[in-house]
């Protein structure tokens, strides 16, 4: 088993006022040739968006865009003609494909939002946009695996364009479970939201990263009451990127 260790204070960060953002690789100014992608997961940010603020309508194309809320709502607009709202304890998706204009913005007077904002390379360009947003909180696990996201249509939470399986690690202290890789040649990233966990022989700590390749299996453990998005995504850049 091949890791590598990503340390919460080690990540880039940009306070914008309105918008706090730490990003675990490589997103406009923070540029570490080091942390540029773990395989095709390419983006994973952890933002912080004031009072009545947001991103204004801006493009995007051939990625698959992620926001899981942790805190507060979101709304959210596309050139699709979509207009929601997204809370904690649902996640969303868009497939920007062969382009796609959208804001998302803290509408709320009274609370921040936060969230995560995670960007995966599609298997193929041009795919068609879509959006879609799902409740994943009335399937919620403790000390088990949540699987909130796959390349299936009928599974459990949204799908993708992409060999990608994410799940929530929600265990109570001392609980542990073994995490079966879903598909050969796939790697995880383990990203601590909440609490501590051991994976193999190294302790992460809230907001800690860990990726994880080179093996079929791999064990969790929580060393307190914790909360782990394992983001398991193929280690190989689609063709069109090489």
């Amino acid at each position: 088993m091949k890791t590598v260790y990503h340390k919460a204070d080690s990540r880039g960060h940009a306070n914008h006022g309105w918008l706090n953002s730490y990003h675990t690789f490589s997103f406009a100014n923070y540029q570490n040739r080091d942390r540029t992608n773990f395989g095709v997961l390419r983006v994973l940010n952890d933002d912080t968006v004031s009072q009545g603020m947001g991103f204004g309508t801006h493009p995007h194309r051939d990625m698959e865009i992620i926001s899981i809320p942790l805190e507060g709502d979101l709304e959210h607009k596309d050139s699709m003609g979509t207009t929601a709202v997204i809370r904690k304890g649902e996640i969303q998706v868009m497939s920007a494909g062969t382009g796609v204009m959208h804001s998302e913005y803290n509408k709320n007077k009274d609370e921040e939002v936060k969230f995560l904002q995670i960007w995966v390379f599609p298997k193929e360009q041009n795919v068609e946009p879509r959006y879609d947003q799902k409740s994943i909180k009335e399937g919620e696990k403790i000390n088990g695996f949540q699987q909130i996201l796959s390349p299936n249509k009928n599974d459990d939470g949204v799908w993708i364009h992409q060999d990608a399986w994410f799940n929530l690690a929600n265990f109570k202290k001392g609980n542990g479970k073994n995490y079966m890789l879903n598909k050969k040649g796939n790697g995880v990233y383990a990203f601590v939201l909440k609490g501590s966990a051991k994976i193999g022989d190294r302790v992460l700590n809230e907001r800690d990263g860990l990726g994880i390749w080179d093996t079929q299996s791999f064990n969790i453990e929580a060393v307190e009451d914790t909360e782990v998005l394992l983001m398991e995504v193929p280690m190989e850049l689609p063709s069109y990127l090489k």
